[in-house]
């Protein structure tokens, strides 16, 4: 598994992890601060892992 691969999946289950266990994003139905700096970080990893890539899915 690449370097890229390996952040974009951590990211991703980072974020899930979050989201499905802060009091906060499941009370409101929201995400809260933290979990949009969980998916700003998915987001920046599924990005260099397209550039890294050359456009191909990510897996997940």
């Amino acid at each position: 598994m690449s370097a890229t691969d390996e952040a974009l999946d951590n990211a991703r289950t980072t974020y899930e992890q979050h989201v499905g266990t802060c009091r906060q994003c499941r009370a409101d139905g929201a995400a809260c601060a933290v979990a949009k700096v969980h998916l700003r970080t998915y987001n920046n990893a599924r990005r260099d892992h397209l550039r890294a890539t050359g456009g191909a899915t990510p897996r997940g």
